[in-house]
């Protein structure tokens, strides 16, 4: 059997147009056993993400061609590329930036500059994520993590083996953050996948939900991220 958490079994992209981040990145990520691949434009990158289908990709924001927030929308328009985890590595640090990535389907936004350590921390972090880790079964309508089971089928809950009662949009919006454990869900990345644009509700709404949850499960499971939104605690 296949060992999918094995380093030498998961695909890297760097993608950035300045070669000493690129080989900086490459040389502790090709260190580490992974797999690198490599890329200096976002064209490029959406060319080699075709051939080798990464299981994470480093995306650079500031690119020529096409930056790094278009690449990683034209990249989630693919069905191909749902399981793939997109980190933004990026000397812009401002909020409007972190936001616009975030909501284009990023999983994650690491600012530059950064030291190896820390990098290679994140980089474990965000692969952890992966469908099959430790986290998450293969099988999409179960999901585990830590003390808490999701079963889609049943549309039950269960924290340490006791059924916990949810009404629906309560169970639809653990789910969405069950899904990628440490992932920042936007406000409106929820809105859209739990209550979708065509219905109108209140802006306290997801807060509603969250501290309902929180009740129900514990207040750490779920972390408020200030100015962006949600994420389920790794």
């Amino acid at each position: 059997m296949i060992d999918n958490t094995a380093p030498g079994n998961i695909k890297i992209l760097i993608v950035d147009d300045e070669p000493d981040i690129v080989e900086f990145i490459r040389y502790n990520t090709t260190n580490a056993g992974y797999q690198v691949f490599m890329a200096n434009n976002g064209l490029e990158a959406l060319e080699v993400a075709e051939v080798e289908h990464p299981d994470l990709i480093l995306l650079d924001i500031m690119m020529p061609k096409m930056d790094g927030v278009e690449v990683c929308q034209r990249l989630r328009a693919d069905s191909k590329f749902d399981n793939t985890i997109i980190a933004f590595l990026t000397a812009r640090s401002e909020d409007y930036s972190q936001v616009a990535a975030l909501d284009y389907g990023g999983d994650d936004y690491i600012t530059k500059p950064i030291l190896p350590k820390v990098l290679m921390s994140r980089i474990k972090a965000l692969l952890r994520r992966r469908p099959n880790a430790d986290n998450k079964q293969s099988n999409n309508a179960l999901i585990k993590f830590k003390d808490i089971t999701i079963d889609s089928e049943r549309f039950i809950v269960q924290k340490d083996g006791k059924d916990v009662d949810m009404v629906k949009k309560e169970f639809e919006l653990l789910k969405l953050l069950a899904s990628k454990p440490g992932k920042v869900f936007t406000r409106e990345e929820i809105f859209a996948k739990v209550w979708g644009f065509d219905v109108i509700v209140g802006n306290r709404t997801i807060d509603v939900h969250i501290r309902k949850i929180r009740e129900k499960l514990g207040d750490k499971c779920i972390k408020t991220v200030k100015g962006i939104g949600y994420k389920l605690n790794v």
